[in-house]
Order: structure tokens, then sequence, then C-alpha cells
């Protein structure tokens, strides 16, 4: 208690001291009141989300298929004359020019024949003069007979063998004639047979592999056998195999981009060709216990996209590998999201996401999807790029992520 003379002369001064006194002991009071709240009471941790921007760029919807590259035009150049081949003017790699000489077989016999029909034609030529004279000398005898026998000079017998022996003459010749014929197809045939020593390149390519080596032997009588192979590459072909699962959904004229082993970073743009309208198997044998046609099976069916690509540096070579992707739809400049985002989908279409506040606080949001693939979806309303939605819980799998109930959380881990 303070003295009633003091209290009196100095009023101001001591209600301040023991005003601050209470303070600091009610303060006292509060802050141990929060801290046992804190130690006997706490509060639950909030859950961590991970989250995702909606960001602006394309979006392609695509199949994938494997494929190889092979020649636009690939023949097997063969020989129709048996012999030894002489001289082989070409070697691996060479690009060669439609009508080039590429090859030459030993044409001895060849020669020969020709030689040998051009002496039957000559000489059926001779024996065709030899005939015409005859045939004429017994025309002017029948024309004598014929006038004796007017005057009756002659007997009909000799008017009869006169006339027998022209008409003979003149078959003689017509036979001749047929032969000479005859023999000029043999000397025609034996020309080709010879040119057939010489094998030139039926169109431009480049020479992709040498069968037949310089001094061997071929035998065209029993099959054609092959010289060289040669290929057209300035344009390549690649044959992608369509699983029949995504086949109904390609179609010619799509765009395709396809990578190869070597270059995984650059992209080749074209467009799909064709289609075959069967897949390889339809090649074996029907009667082949294996066939397709012998019943069901259990192989997967593959039908060949055919796709083209100019090829004027000749990187693509034969039998490399493409990985190719068929576009079935695409969009530019949209609004991205993770596909994960998504939750369910509504009658009217519409899909349930978590979007993040400026604060932190997950909220739900009806959006409009587009286009959709198995990683990203492309927003058309409710939602403005740079916004973060929430695409799973930290320390979670992360799945579903927007098919739960719109919870408000403080805290979020931005990808």
């Amino acid at each position: 208690m303070l003295p009633k003379n003091k209290l009196l002369k100095y009023p101001l001064k001591y209600a301040i001291k023991y005003s601050l006194k209470y303070i600091l002991l009610a303060a006292l009071l509060i802050t141990a009141a929060a801290g046992a709240k804190i130690v006997f009471f706490p509060s639950p941790a909030a859950p961590l989300y991970l989250s995702a921007a909606a960001t602006v760029g394309d979006l392609q919807d695509t199949v994938l298929a494997s494929g190889a590259v092979k020649a636009f035009k690939q023949i097997s150049v063969g020989a129709q004359a048996s012999g030894q081949i002489k001289v082989l003017h070409v070697a691996l790699g060479d690009r060669v020019r439609q009508g080039q000489l590429i090859a030459e077989i030993d044409a001895m016999t060849q020669h020969n024949a020709l030689r040998s029909a051009q002496a039957d034609l000559a000489n059926i030529r001779a024996q065709l003069r030899a005939a015409l004279a005859t045939a004429k000398q017994a025309e002017l005898a029948f024309q004598r007979q014929q006038t004796m026998f007017a005057q009756d000079a002659s007997s009909r017998e000799d008017y009869e063998l006169a006339e027998a022996a022209m008409n003979s003459g003149h078959a003689n010749v017509a036979a001749l004639s047929t032969q000479i014929g005859k023999s000029t197809i043999a000397v025609d045939t034996a020309k080709v047979t010879l040119n057939y020593a010489k094998i030139l390149a039926p169109m431009d390519g480049v020479v992709v592999a040498i069968v037949a080596q310089q001094g061997q032997t071929v035998n065209a009588n029993q099959a054609t056998p092959t010289i060289i192979k040669l290929a057209r590459m300035d344009t390549v072909t690649i044959k992608t195999q369509i699983s029949e699962a995504d086949v109904t959904r390609v179609k010619a004229g799509q765009k395709v981009f396809f990578t190869i082993l070597g270059e995984p970073d650059r992209r080749y743009n074209t467009t799909l060709r064709a289609i075959e309208p069967a897949p390889d198997s339809i090649l074996q044998d029907e009667s082949s216990p294996n066939s397709a046609g012998s019943g069901a099976t259990t192989a997967a069916i593959y039908y060949n996209g055919l796709l083209d690509m100019p090829n004027q540096d000749g990187k693509l070579r034969i039998a490399m590998t493409a990985q190719v992707n068929i576009v079935l739809n695409e969009v530019k400049q949209a609004i991205l999201i993770p596909a994960t985002a998504l939750g369910k989908r509504d009658q009217d279409g519409r899909y349930t996401v978590r979007v993040l506040s400026k604060d932190g606080w997950a909220e739900t949001r009806k959006i409009k999807v587009g286009l959709r693939t198995t990683a990203n979806a492309e927003v058309l309303e409710g939602l403005a790029a740079g916004e973060k939605v929430v695409t799973g819980e930290a320390g979670g799998d992360g799945a579903g992520a927007g098919a739960g109930a719109g919870g408000r959380s403080s805290m979020s881990i931005g990808l």
C-alpha cells in the first residue's frame, strides 16, 4: 500500500508504474497460455500439394509406330544371257545413270549364233534368186507352149507340163520368201541375245549390292541370275507398322514426323502416302497351317503405312530404324495443363480441377477441355495461363490429384 501523502503528491507517476506491472503480467500469462496450447494441443499439419502452372504451347495427339527406311524403288538387275562375266564396270555405292553399262558377259556363243543365223538368211536369199530365175524360165516356156498349142503345133500334154512347171516355180518362190521372213526373225533374235551380253542400268540409282562378281559364270537358262541391286535413294520410303488398334484412326494425307537413332533430336516431317490394305501375312501360302486364313491367331496384326521423304543429303540409308509419329490432331498456342490434374468429368463435359490461389489455398474449379492426350490437356475455358493446378500430393503417388474434394491448403510445392 502506497503512502497516502505520496499518492496525493505524485498521482501520475505512480499510476503509470503500477499499470506497466499489470500489463507485463497479462502478457506473460497470454504467452504461457499460447505455449501450452502449442505443446499440449497442436494443430494438424497442412498437406503439401504438387502443382504445375498452366502454360501456352502446342499439343499433338499422335499414333506411335516403328518403321524401317527403304529405297523408294529397288531393282535386281539380272542377266538374260548365259556365260562368264567378263567385265564388271561398277562398284558398290556407285551412282549410275539409266542406260549406263554395268557389266559384260562373254558373248562368243551369242556372236556365233548371230553369224549362223545371218548365214542361213544369206543362203535362203540365194535360193530365192535361183528360184526366181527358174520360175521365169518356166513362165516363158509356158507362154511358148500356149502359142504353139493354139496353132495346133504342140500337144496338150506338153502344154500341161509347161503350165505345171510354171506353177511349181511360183510356189517355190513363195516358200523361199516365207523362209526369208523366218530367217530374218532368227537374225533379229540373235542380235537381241547378243545385246543381252551387255547389261545396262534400267534406271538412275545407287549400287546397293553386288551379287555376282567378275569372272563368275551365270546361267540364264534356269533362272534369271542377279548381277547387282540398284536403288533410287534421292527419295526414300519409310515402311511403318501400324497396329490394328490404331489403323482405324489413321488415313492417308495425315501429317507424320519421325526420328532415327543416329539423330534423335532431328525431326523429319512428311505426310502419310498410303496404308496397305492387308498385312504382310497375306503373302503366306494359304495352305500353310500357320497362315492367317487357317483359323484364329494370337499374333499381333500390323498394317504397313508408307511415307516418302526426300534424301538429297543421303543421311537416310536402307534398313535404318525410324520412330514414327502419325499426327491425328493438333492445336497451337493453347493453354495446357498436365492430364493428371483433371478430376471427374461432369455430365456437361466439364472437368473438375483444383487451382492454387495467390495465398496458396487449393480451390475447386470447373474447366472445359479440348484436345487431350495421355500427358497433357488443352483448356478451352475456366483457366488462365500461369495459374497453378494441383497434380498430386507430396509424399503420395500423385494419382487422381484433381478428383478429390475441394479443400484449402496453406502450403504448396510448385513443379
